[in-house]
């Protein structure tokens, strides 16, 4: 035993002694590395708290003649880019992210878009191209003023992930046969509004969806690397068939259905444009207006983009413990809701605070999970314009 413990001294030592002779060589780089990190992480919050940023509210008219396709057209203008070296560590310009919110105040359902001033212009411009009865106002921002106070009121909320790689492409509004020229074509967003309409006096439930636009690092996009990745797998994991143990018989796989479909949504769906996306849900209620029921409605908001042999969310980093004792004085859970309310508000996902891990969606997924419901949605609590207004000015920049 004392020779063991003499042979570890030992090694230890030797271990330390290198470290100590070679530190004139490790620490500086150690030293740099870490000072690098911290001015990076510094001048990028003060480029972030240098903006003006505002809250846009969509008022749509009584009847949208549109396909979720022309929401397509207006995340076109989110794209953007970090600039080059100089400004992106020297004077801490980020990627343009937007924050896409539904929400609902005791039943009134309202839509919003969270975004940098410098953008409004432009997104204003393709909004109205898209859909020309709509109106656009700057409103205050809904959450200022929101706190919570266990005492006082209720909250519950969650961020919501995929189900399975990001390639995978949930169930987007093509699938669900969407079109203009349907009366009788079912919007996958229905199960969202019905629900936020059912809410009541003292009830809030809001959905927040923040993106950024997929751009390519070391001139590869992560993003289409594992689609292949993933239909290289899928291709491995499918049955040979070949003739017996001839060798001079090539062997090729035997693809089932659910295989073919998969690498043919995997094709597809990497051939449109992505979004680095997030997403937070919210229930905040007044203390005795509670009702736990409304926290599953709230999930299955999302259920309807799932398939089973695709792509689907799941919640995660919900506000709650797995189990009670956990948790006893509830300090746990208290934090962890005032820590999503405070993301939320922030709209932080893609930096400090509030950094977190994005998943990737293309336009067709997010126009699915976020766009301006038409005439077959037919929820009475949607704020609707009740006549057409003046067209929007002419001189709007394009």
């Amino acid at each position: 035993m004392f020779d063991t413990l003499s042979f570890i001294g030992t090694t230890l030592g030797t271990i330390l002694g290198v470290l100590y002779v070679s530190s004139p060589i490790w620490l500086p780089i150690l030293l740099v590395g870490f000072f690098w990190s911290l001015w990076f992480d510094y001048i990028k919050r003060k480029g972030i708290a240098s903006r003006e940023y505002i809250l846009l509210e969509i008022r749509i008219p009584k009847e949208i003649k549109k396909s979720p396709a022309a929401m397509e057209v207006v995340f076109g203008a989110m794209t953007g880019s970090e600039g080059n070296w100089f400004k992106k560590y020297w004077k801490g310009e980020t990627r343009a992210w937007y924050s896409l919110e539904i929400i609902s105040i005791g039943g009134a359902i309202h839509f919003f878009i969270w975004l940098d001033k410098k953008s409004k212009n432009l997104l204003e411009s393709q909004i109205y191209s898209q859909y020309p009865g709509v109106e656009i106002y700057e409103v205050e921002d809904y959450t200022n003023g929101i706190f919570y106070d266990p005492e006082v009121n209720s909250l519950w909320g969650t961020e919501m992930i995929l189900t399975q790689p990001d390639p995978f492409p949930i169930k987007t509004y093509v699938d669900y046969g969407v079109a203009i020229d349907k009366d009788d074509s079912i919007d996958p967003m229905s199960i969202t509004l019905e629900y936020l309409g059912t809410l009541q006096e003292g009830q809030q439930a809001w959905i927040q969806i923040m993106v950024r636009s997929q751009v390519k690092e070391n001139d590869k996009d992560a993003w289409k690397e594992e689609a292949k990745k993933q239909i290289e797998k899928i291709l491995e994991g499918a049955k040979l068939k070949g003739a017996g143990d001839d060798p001079k018989t090539p062997k090729v796989a035997s693809l089932s259905e659910d295989q073919k479909e998969q690498i043919k949504a995997l094709e597809k769906s990497t051939n449109k444009p992505g979004f680095q996306t997030g997403i937070r849900l919210v229930l905040f209620t007044d203390k005795d207006k509670f009702d736990a029921t409304q926290i599953g409605g709230l999930l299955n908001t999302f259920k309807q983009y799932g398939s089973s042999n695709l792509n689907g969310f799941k919640p995660n980093n919900t506000t709650s413990v797995k189990f009670p004792w956990y948790d006893i004085w509830g300090k746990k859970v208290n934090k962890k809701k005032r820590n999503i309310l405070d993301a939320y508000k922030r709209r932080s996902y893609f930096h400090p605070p509030y950094k977190e891990k994005p998943f990737v969606l293309n336009t067709e997924e997010l126009a699915t999970i976020y766009h301006f419901p038409g005439r077959v949605v037919a929820t009475p609590t949607i704020g609707r314009i009740a006549s057409k207004k003046a067209e929007p000015p002419a001189n709007l920049p394009i």
